[in-house]
């Protein structure tokens, strides 16, 4: 139990965790995708900003002629020379800060020669400058003539704290996920193992009290619910087979008392048998003879009846006609009677050969110890019945015997059993068992009627279940 318990919870486990390592993988992948593209546009976008700014700033100073007074923050109309979102620090000629920015920006030898530049819209770009605990891009552009340069600033250090505040969501986010998908992978592997520990409790409770009568409540059409289902009729076919194996046995055991008991009868008269007169000699040595004679008989009928319960035989494509032929001529040299074959329409399938030999030759033997003395001939007819789907084979034995009372029709194929009438005749009982096995082993059915005009017709269908 320890066992299957830990193997249960291994597939559970191993359900969970794949299902939450797909899962985690897909929503790693698309989460990094996503923040990547994300953080590419917000940069490239604080760039193209920054760019058009700068570009903004060299045009204004190519076309117009101005002087860092124009930038300065204390002039009317400054705003619309300063960007919005930026930092705006002026130079001097000689470099130095007129107009100081929000923060201070640094000021190198190169932003010097640019304000001493008397190229306007001259620009000189520092990237990644860091002012305090920020960092910023810069941009020195020249105003001409030596008049002064316009330092413009602007922060990304903003921008990059936005993305990390993006990425630490999104990593809670994925974790999130992996976290529910495991959840939910758990919850799913429970319910589709649910039914495989009925199945495995079922297989438990077979194997310890061996008792194969047990009904498998596993439902659904996928999978687990086929598989459900095929364990339930498995099991079922199992019980049967088992249920005809013991009354097999039974049944063979309490045919079997009655000549094994005349034999040990016959047998203790033997130690006397020189005090006994001649013609009890004979009566017993011939009553010897025909108790072991019927006692073999009973034996290869019952190994007859067991091979033919198991099926081993394979199937052959064969011409039906063809077996009741051969029967024909075995029966005709046994019994002496005629045996006529009549045949009609498609009689091929497929079939055992050696089963289906065994059942006709049951049918023509138990027609002609019936029909003791008759003149009329035994006749095998072999039909063929074309259905819409499947085609049947009809094989029927007819005789003029006495017939077969109304009372014993139903019981007729039944093991061991033998009509009143038919008590004194040689015979186990089995023949016609074993022609309803063999029947109902190719998809068919046994049938017995009384015939018209006198006799009976006894014989089966094959193909109609194939």
């Amino acid at each position: 139990m320890t066992l299957r318990r830990a193997g249960l919870a291994s597939l559970r486990t191993t359900f969970a965790v794949s299902f939450a390592a797909v899962a985690a993988g897909v929503t790693v992948l698309v989460g990094f995708l996503s923040y990547d593209a994300a953080a590419r546009l917000v940069r490239v976008d604080q760039q193209s900003a920054f760019a058009e700014v700068v570009q903004d700033l060299q045009d204004e100073v190519r076309h117009n002629t101005m002087t860092p007074q124009d930038f300065s923050s204390s002039e009317p109309g400054h705003d619309i020379v300063r960007p919005s979102r930026t930092d705006v620090q002026v130079l001097g000629p000689g470099g130095e800060v007129l107009d100081k920015g929000s923060p201070g920006l640094p000021v190198t030898a190169e932003d010097r020669e640019i304000a001493g530049s008397p190229v306007p819209g001259l620009a000189l770009q520092h990237k990644d400058v860091e002012v305090g605990a920020d960092v910023y891009r810069i941009a020195t552009v020249a105003l001409g003539d030596g008049r002064g340069a316009v330092q413009v600033a602007q922060e990304f250090s903003d921008t990059e704290d936005l993305l990390r505040e993006l990425q630490q969501r999104t990593i809670l986010m994925m974790a999130a996920v992996v976290v529910a998908a495991g959840l939910f992978g758990w919850w799913l592997a429970r319910r589709i193992t649910h039914r495989l520990r009925i199945l495995a409790s079922a297989a438990e409770d077979v194997a310890r009290t061996r008792r194969l009568g047990i009904q498998v409540p596993v439902t659904g059409s996928d999978e687990v619910g086929r598989l459900g289902r095929s364990f339930d009729r498995m099991l079922g076919r199992l019980a049967q087979s088992e249920d005809d194996q013991r009354r097999l046995v039974q049944d063979a055991g309490h045919e079997l008392r009655t000549p094994l008991t005349s034999l040990r009868t016959n047998i203790s008269l033997l130690r006397r048998i020189d005090e006994l007169p001649p013609a009890t000699r004979e009566d017993l040595v011939s009553d010897l003879a025909l108790e072991a004679r019927e006692l073999t008989d009973l034996v290869n009928e019952l190994v007859d009846l067991a091979a033919g319960q198991s099926d081993t035989e394979p199937k052959q494509r064969l011409d039906i006609a063809d077996i009741a032929d051969e029967v024909a001529v075995v029966a005709r040299r046994r019994t002496g009677r005629e045996v006529v074959v009549r045949v009609s329409g498609d009689t091929v399938a497929d079939a055992r050969p050696a089963a289906l030999q065994r059942a006709i030759s049951n049918l023509v033997e138990n027609a002609a110890k019936f029909d003791r003395g008759g003149t009329a001939p035994i006749e095998i007819a072999v039909t063929g019945v074309e259905r819409v789907r499947q085609g049947v084979i009809r094989v029927e034995v007819l005789d003029r015997g006495p017939g077969v009372a109304e009372g014993d029709l139903l019981r007729l194929f039944d093991r061991f059993y033998r009509a009143a009438d038919a008590r004194s005749l040689p015979g186990s009982g089995l023949g016609l068992s074993i022609v309803r096995e063999v029947a109902l082993a190719h998809g068919g059915a046994p049938f017995a009627n009384r015939r018209e005009g006198g006799g009976a017709v006894v014989g089966f269908t094959l193909g109609g279940g194939e």
